[in-house]
């Protein structure tokens, strides 16, 4: 019999699963006390993306966000997200930006950092490591399974083993974000890992893309894994992981035992059931087996954002298309991982062979990057075939003569006002001086269900925002009807009348 614990990923990767990571404040709010009582290991809390969203889409502030969150967990060891060579987007960031993002963050009270890096470009993630363990973090390396024919359980067995021998480590995190670990390969990957890391605990993350995350989870529990990650059931399944509520009762079959007090689920998962209809999204649900999944490896979120990208361009219908091509591209870029920025390399690159209908004619300076092993080391060197077209152009000879930017922080401070505080230099330098103002220009962000009239205007400036081509609303109920329309002038205000 073995203590299972759990991860909680209602916050973080179940809402970036199945919202595209646009949870507010607000939309947690009711649910943080209840989710800080519950008796989690680990409350995964934030990561760079959802800086990103809160910023550029709502103008929300990220860092009181955060702060709003920490605050009312306030018995709960909170976790973030890094990767291990940029924090927002997919470019290259300095070290100083990294370490001092780390820094801020654990400052903030997000103790626990996991890092990743598909690659395993092993020297810079132990570098990581020892810069959360020496500012007062709990380092959390991963292991990212990807299903290829260049990563068998021994590499995965020898990445673990490196990651268990440095300091500060307390767990090592093995992540299936795909989707694609099958329990006959958890049978012999995980009890190879567990050889090869000795006592250390080990935690499993896998998402229930094809419906068998559960099913992995029982491997793991056999194999020696004893932390889990899950979310609250409205946040759960699908492209996201298995449900807390689910795995429980599993883990009592089973024999073991836990420290969930599970009276506090069914208050969380009210607020979630709320908040999905105050933000207009679906609840996560099981997903229907579809065998493509195993060719094309997309991380549930990929699909979405391939969707939407072949809508813009008036071609939803070339979806098949595009998932079709995903397999070849991603064998002819010598078969990375599918996480993290690779899945998205290789999804757009497969969306533009399909859109411009002439393979490579368009590459994505990220492609070129990968290409020349900038992102780190190739564990097999792209098709030379395919490596010729892209390397070929002028941008990829520009590209060529790149290196790696290296500022120190003293440099990058002098470029901003004397005095600004390390939040705002963190934001304004991965983002923009214009979206920073706009943020601070909209004000404290929302905390609390209830609205005031001039949050109902900002509601609809938002909406304006995100839809162009929205002219008018109108909605009524028994006791009120309303109709707005956006006015001629370009500051996207919208008029009440």
């Amino acid at each position: 019999m073995a203590q299972i614990e759990f991860v909680d990923q209602t916050l973080r990767d179940g809402q970036q699963s199945l919202w595209g990571i646009r949870m507010r404040a607000y939309q947690a709010a009711n649910a943080l006390p209840h989710i800080d009582r519950t008796g989690f290991r680990v409350v995964d809390l934030t990561g760079a993306g959802m800086f990103t969203v809160l910023l550029r889409q709502f103008r929300d502030d990220p860092w009181a966000s955060t702060d709003f969150l920490v605050k009312n967990l306030p018995n709960s060891t909170m976790r973030s997200a890094m990767r291990t060579i940029s924090v927002i987007g997919f470019g290259f960031t300095p070290e100083p930006i990294i370490d001092l993002w780390i820094k801020t963050m654990i400052k903030h009270g997000i103790k626990s950092v996991w890092l990743y890096d598909c690659l395993y470009d092993m020297p810079t993630m132990e570098r990581l490591v020892k810069v959360t363990y020496e500012n007062g973090g709990q380092p959390v390396p991963a292991i990212m399974y990807g299903l290829t024919d260049l990563h068998d359980d021994a590499f995965f067995a020898e990445q673990a083993r490196q990651m268990a021998s440095w300091k500060g480590v307390e767990s090592i995190y093995v992540e299936d974000a795909a989707g694609v670990l099958t329990p006959e390969r958890a049978r012999t990957l995980l009890p190879a890992i567990r050889a090869a890391t000795g006592t250390i605990p080990l935690e499993l993350h896998c998402h229930n893309t094809t419906n068998l995350a559960q099913h992995n989870y029982i491997e793991g529990i056999k194999a020696g894994f004893t932390i889990l990650h899950t979310a609250s059931r409205p946040m759960a399944n699908g492209p996201s992981l298995p449900s807390t509520e689910s795995m429980v009762p599993i883990v009592a079959n089973l024999g073991h035992t836990h420290g969930l007090d599970v009276s506090q689920f069914e208050p969380v998962a009210e607020n979630f059931m709320w908040a999905a209809q105050d933000a207009g999204f679906e609840v996560g649900r099981p997903a229907e087996y579809d065998p493509r999944i195993y060719d094309h490896q997309l991380p549930g979120g990929m699909t979405g954002t391939l969707k939407n990208q072949l809508a813009q361009h008036g071609m939803a219908d070339r979806l098949p298309a595009v998932l079709e091509e995903i397999p070849r591209v991603r064998e002819e870029l010598g078969q990375p991982i599918m996480a993290t920025p690779f899945s998205q390399f290789v999804g757009i690159q497969a969306l533009l062979n399909v859109v411009t209908g002439k393979r490579y004619s368009m590459v994505p300076d990220e492609v070129i990057h990968y290409t020349l092993g900038h992102y780190g080391p190739l564990r097999r060197a792209v098709d030379p075939a395919v490596a010729d077209m892209v390397l070929t152009s002028p941008r990829a000879a520009e590209i060529g003569r790149w290196e790696r930017p290296r500022p120190t922080l003293a440099e990058i401070r002098a470029i901003y006002s004397s005095g600004m505080s390390d939040e705002e230099l963190l934001l304004r330098f991965m983002t923009s001086d214009v979206e920073v103002d706009a943020m601070l220009a909209a004000g404290p962000i929302r905390t609390s269900r209830e609205t005031s009239s001039a949050q109902i205007l900002r509601h609809i400036d938002e909406l304006a925002a995100t839809r162009p081509r929205l002219t008018s609303v109108s909605v009524s109920s028994p006791l009120v009807s309303v109709s707005v329309s956006r006015q001629p002038s370009a500051d996207r205000r919208v008029g009440v009348h």
